[in-house]
């Protein structure tokens, strides 16, 4: 029963693939904002604190309004009148952003596939069969609908009876890479009125990859499969991505793999991967192609968590990092200290940009206490001033 369901979950990803709409591009949405000053070089006419607190000043200006119009995926101009209440995700990748952005208690239906969240079992099923049931999106009577593009390529009739009844529905394009998922994960925010939150997961999201790359540096990077029920990542996938963020390379790529596809035994062999990454539900094939791979003879097999590894949500990060820890150990160790270095700098610089006699506001107990890689969370403050800091501290090791 499990790998029956698991299996189905499997095929959303790889529908994930085709192009939505009739061929949208596999680019982050259209309408998606990010903060421009995010990962740009120090302005040398400025100092630290000052573009601190530049950065600081422009998040806070976002007045999150409404109306807000954007365009999604399939090309449709989608107008949202009013601060969304009631949230429909008809996959799990969306259910997991609310999730991850602090928004939960706003999501009012979620698929079967979300069961994974901590209080998703609360909230409306509206999956049906093969896909999301349109009467049970529409009986959760949402204000928007945000649908994964994995789930509009399995069902975009369905999709669109929804949208046909007046409904906001918003598609994302196709998961290509982290950044992406960082892109999506602000726009998500935008979306559904939680800006702040959205921009301050986005910004941890690529502070977390700038430090793995940094960790990295000149680190030599063996060669990389995932394999999943006889599929593998090719270029243009978060999960590839994800590997080579871990401190992989991804050899279905190099091999000129494109998107998810089928990998034949004759190919696994001719890679002679030195590491296989695998999801917990698919283990690696116990065949003679398989067991003849340097990876498989030397145990280099890493098992990363289904819902972090296949989603394209915030909790990607989570699975880079179970592989850069388990194929560069010391890398994973310089990491850990570095995300420790600029919270104690964007702590400083956030204590240093208040005002005298300011106070620092308790956090509520609905808010998030660590972030998906365990560490202590950022308020969007000092989120912000943490990649601002993270862009100083590379300048100065380079």
């Amino acid at each position: 029963m499990h790998r029956h369901a698991y299996v189905l979950s499997l095929l959303l990803v790889l529908a994930a693939v085709a192009p939505a709409a009739g061929g949208a591009a596999a680019a982050p949405a259209a309408g998606a904002t990010t903060d421009a000053h995010i990962g740009e070089p120090p302005d040398t006419s400025h100092s630290a604190a000052q573009d601190q607190q530049r950065v600081v000043s422009d998040a806070q200006s976002d007045t999150c309004s409404f109306p807000y119009t954007a365009t999604d995926a399939t090309g449709t101009e989608v107008t949202i009148d009013e601060d969304p209440e009631r949230i429909v995700t008809l996959n799990p990748s969306a259910a997991q952003t609310m999730w991850e952005i602090g928004a939960r208690d706003e999501v009012v239906g979620v698929s079967q596939y979300a069961s994974y969240l901590e209080g998703a079992n609360a909230k409306e099923n509206v999956s049906g069969p093969s896909g999301p049931s349109v009467e049970a999106v529409l009986a959760a009577d949402p204000d928007l609908v945000l649908v994964p593009s994995s789930s509009y390529g399995a069902a975009e009739e369905r999709t669109e009876q929804i949208r046909a009844q007046g409904i906001p529905v918003f598609v994302f394009g196709q998961g290509t890479s982290l950044e992406f998922v960082a892109d999506k994960t602000d726009l998500t925010g935008r979306l559904t009125g939680n800006c702040a939150a959205g921009t301050e997961r986005a910004a941890e999201i690529r502070q977390s990859v700038a430090l793995m790359e940094q960790a990295l540096g000149d680190e030599e990077r063996p060669v990389g499969l995932n394999v999943f029920f006889g599929y593998t990542s090719g270029a243009d996938t978060f999960i590839g991505d994800v590997m080579v963020t871990g401190g992989l390379r991804n050899g279905a790529a190099e091999a000129n793999v494109s998107g998810f596809r089928q990998i034949s035994e004759e190919q696994v062999v001719e890679m002679d991967p030195e590491w296989i990454v695998v999801p917990e539900n698919s283990p690696v094939p116990e065949t003679p192609a398989y067991n003849s791979t340097t990876a498989v003879r030397e145990g280099n097999v890493v098992v990363v968590n289904t819902n972090y590894l296949q989603q394209p949500a915030p909790r990607a990060v989570t699975a880079a990092e179970t592989v850069l820890q388990a194929v560069h150990p010391e890398a994973y160790d310089e990491y850990r200290e570095l995300q420790i270095q600029v919270e104690s700098e964007s702590t400083t610089a956030t204590t240093t940009a208040s005002p005298e006699g300011a106070t620092t506001a308790t956090p509520t107990p609905d808010s998030p206490a660590t972030t998906a890689t365990g560490t202590p969370g950022f308020g969007p403050v000092v989120s912000v001033l943490a990649v601002a800091a993270l862009t100083v501290l590379l300048a100065r090791r380079r």
